[in-house]
Parts: C-alpha cells; sequence; structure tokens
C-alpha cells in the first residue's frame, strides 16, 4: 500500500514539473534528485570500505547540470566539449584530496567510484534537461518516463503473479523471466502510442516550452511504428539492466535499499535506476536516428 499511495503522489507532481514547470524549475527539480541520488550512492559505497571524495563529486555534478541548462540545446557541441574537459581533470580533481590522507589503500577506489558517480548519476540526468530544453526533443522527456514506469509495472506485477523462471537470483531473486518479457512488451506498446501521439504530447508543454508536429514532406507513418518498436525494446532491456546494477550494487553493500527517503520505494537511487541506463539509450537513438531531428518541425518558440 505505501507503494501504490507514494507513486499516487509522486507521479503528478513529476508530470507537473515535466510539463508545466519553466526550465528553470525543471533543471532545479533535477539537480535535487541528483544530490539525494548521490548521497545514497556514496553512502553504498562506503559500505564496500571506501570513503569517497564527496564535495567534489556533488559539485561538479551540479555544474554538468547547470551547463545542461544553460548551453544551446539545439548545438550539443559546446555541451560536450566541456564535459570532455571536465572528465580529463577528474584524475586531478579526485586525486589531488587523497594525497593528503593518511589512509592511502582506497587511493585509487575513492577516486574511481566517485567520478563514477558523477557520470552515473549526474551525467546521465543531465541529458533530461537537454531533452526538456530542445524543441525536437522535449517529447522524449514522457517517452522515456512513460515507457520505463511502463515496464516497470508489468515487471512487477507479471513477475509476481505468474513468475515462475528467475532472471537473476544471485542479484534480484524477485524478478523473472515472465516479469522480463511482459516488461519488454509493455514498453514497446506504450514506445509505439507515444509516438504515435507526439503532437498531442507536445502541445501539453505549455508556454514554456514548444508543440511539435509532423512535417508532411518529412513524416512517414510506418516509421513510427519501427522506431516504437526497436527503441521501446532498447530502452526497456537497458532500464531493466540499470534496475539489475543497482541491485547489485546493493547486494555487494549488504543493503536491502540505497535509501528510506520514499515509503515503498525505498530511496531515490532505487527509484531512478532504472532511467539511468535507459535515458543514454533513448539519446544516442534519438540523437544518431534522426527520430525527431528529421521528422519534426516547430510551431512555437522556447522560452526559458
Amino acid at each position: 500500500m505505501k507503494r501504490v499511495l507514494t507513486a499516487v503522489v509522486l507521479i503528478p507532481v513529476v508530470l507537473l514539473l515535466v510539463f508545466r514547470a519553466p526550465l528553470w524549475l525543471f533543471a532545479l527539480a533535477v539537480a535535487g534528485i541528483v544530490v539525494l541520488a548521490l548521497h545514497e550512492y556514496l553512502s553504498l559505497t562506503a559500505q564496500y570500505g571506501i570513503t569517497p571524495v564527496r564535495w567534489p563529486t556533488y559539485v561538479l555534478s551540479l555544474v554538468m547540470i547547470w551547463m545542461a541548462y544553460a548551453l544551446p540545446p539545439s548545438n550539443l557541441a559546446p555541451f560536450l566539449y566541456v564535459i570532455w574537459a571536465l572528465v580529463l581533470l577528474f584524475p586531478i580533481i579526485f586525486g589531488i584530496p587523497v594525497v593528503f590522507r593518511s589512509e592511502l589503500k582506497m587511493a585509487l577506489a575513492a577516486p574511481s567510484a566517485s567520478a563514477f558517480g558523477i557520470l552515473y548519476v549526474a551525467g546521465t540526468l543531465s541529458l533530461l534537461v537537454l531533452f526538456r530544453a530542445d524543441p525536437l526533443r522535449c517529447v522524449l522527456v514522457i517517452f522515456t518516463l512513460f515507457t520505463v514506469w511502463a515496464g516497470d509495472i508489468a515487471a512487477y506485477y507479471v513477475g509476481k503473479n505468474l513468475g515462475r523462471h528467475k532472471l537473476a537470483p544471485a542479484v534480484s531473486p524477485n524478478k523473472t523471466w515472465e516479469g522480463a518479457i511482459a516488461s519488454v512488451a509493455a514498453s514497446v506498446i506504450v514506445a509505439v502510442l507515444v509516438l504515435h501521439f507526439h503532437e498531442q504530447i507536445g502541445f501539453l508543454f505549455g508556454d514554456e516550452s514548444l508543440g511539435l508536429a509532423p512535417s508532411p514532406a518529412l513524416f512517414f507513418p510506418n516509421s513510427f511504428w519501427v522506431h516504437g518498436i526497436i527503441l521501446g525494446v532498447l530502452s526497456n532491456v537497458a532500464a531493466q539492466l540499470g534496475d539489475l546494477f543497482e541491485s547489485a550494487l546493493k547486494r555487494g553493500a549488504k543493503v536491502k535499499d540505497s535509501g528510506g527517503i520514499l515509503p515503498g520505494h525505498g530511496g531515490v537511487l532505487d527509484r531512478i535506476d532504472a532511467l539511468l541506463f535507459a535515458i543514454p539509450v533513448v539519446w544516442y537513438y534519438a540523437t544518431f536516428s534522426g527520430l525527431l531531428g528529421q521528422n519534426f518541425v516547430i510551431h512555437a518558440y522556447p522560452v526559458k
């Protein structure tokens, strides 16, 4: 019951932020989620006996979110250039604090775990801000959320009631192949529906974003079925692997949940673990397949 009640409260809040919040508020909400998720992640690393380099991890993560908000979404070159520059500085940023510690057995593990946390949490969630800021890709926020949510719900209920064959018993004993297959099917159905109704969804973003409509010269109806099926499968498989990866982190740390801030769901990291693997897959597919960049035209102008 706690799980359902928490979802009933959270989902409307999330959708309100996605559709109606100005971009700065959406980015601020994502930054808050990043800080909470990183706190849980760093606490997990501490359970491995690793003392993480905390403050640089928080600061650089917030810098990534700020860059996703501040740099032009239509031109990703500046964003990617700055991100790459930051990554090259990771050895210096995380290596210097370790030099001044008295315990040097963690000289490799501490910087590695901290730097990974930035890419794992902040690097991934910054893409949501890029989606939301881009008039051609804001619908991908809803696409990603809905496909992951649908897959998660299907896996939970089908696995609980019909599951017989364990998927990864060492990592997550409750997950089954039956639930995993139902999860893929649910994500594909939702993916096709979201792409089919992209125009109606686009106009829900309100004055702070854009409405999107298909271009008659470039739009091919059958391509939505193809994109929906392919991306639905890819994003779902990535989401399930993300869930299993976070479960492996918790198993290794010998904890049940990453935190307790969300009744019935555990921590923030428990709630977004699937998204952390699904978001990059959606971003890469949409970027390199031309899913939205070639098939849509703009009806309004973005306002930050």
